[in-house]
């Protein structure tokens, strides 16, 4: 994506070009099939011998943990060299086992609160989106500042795996909401940035649409996973 943005520092297009509108279109569009595939599978997971096996055994689970890692990292590396229907499905196939692994979910928290905390988390995300659209303020700054923190929170999780610390969870949680809501504010600036020099509907637009959506899906799915911790109602 990086290479994209690089040739848009120096485009001044107007935020409402009808290529602009098109192409985030095709953004949000493969965003929300992509969540529409992990909550249908999730909620039909839910419950099943399956996510009972999953909950109970950490191989399965971190192994399909390291395999949805894998297909960010090498949508990610591959996504000059691969066509547009691979990205498409490899972009669907990670949002398909994110559902698998989000089915554990309805065995810790109650269903109405899954619910309710993604209707919260949609309309902050939503909020949050257009304002790093419509904002004439440059967010690329504060993108260095938020992966740095990003790092951070990932050192201060993995450190917590051992600690166990209520407080210290309290404080992830807390943390990772503030940076992922800036982080959807800034990646939502750097797409429109993006499809200010790519053709919607060229080859290379298509694919640069996909790992666009497949950010902002990531944007959406961490800021879930923490309001959740906050808002979710654990079952006894």
């Amino acid at each position: 994506m990086n290479q994209y943005i690089n040739q848009a520092q120096a485009v001044d297009a107007s935020f409402t070009s009808e290529a602009t509108r098109k192409f985030l279109l095709n953004v949000y569009n493969w965003m929300a099939m992509g969540l529409a595939i992990t909550g249908v599978i999730a909620w039909g997971v839910a419950g099943s011998e399956f996510s009972m096996t999953l909950a109970t055994n950490p191989v399965l689970y971190f192994g399909l943990f390291i395999v949805q890692l894998g297909i960010v990292f090498g949508l990610s590396a591959a996504i000059d060299r691969i066509p547009s229907g691979v990205a498409i499905g490899a972009f669907f196939l990670y949002s398909a086992l994110t559902g698998l692994t989000f089915s554990i979910l309805f065995l810790v928290f109650t269903g109405a609160s899954i619910a309710s905390t993604f209707f919260i988390c949609a309309g902050m995300f939503a909020s949050v989106s257009v304002f790093g659209y419509v904002t004439k303020k440059d967010l690329s700054k504060l993108g260095t500042y938020l992966f740095m923190a990003l790092i951070g929170l990932i050192i201060a999780s993995v450190v917590n795996i051992f600690l166990k610390s209520p407080m210290m969870n309290w404080i992830i949680s807390l943390a990772g909401v503030l940076i992922f809501t800036g982080l959807t504010a800034h990646d939502t600036q750097k797409i429109k940035k993006m499809s200010q020099v790519t053709e919607f509907d060229s080859e290379q637009g298509k694919k640069a649409a996909v790992l666009g959506s497949l950010t902002l899906y990531l944007d959406f799915i961490n800021l879930f996973m923490f309001l959740l911790n906050f808002l979710g109602n654990r079952r006894d």
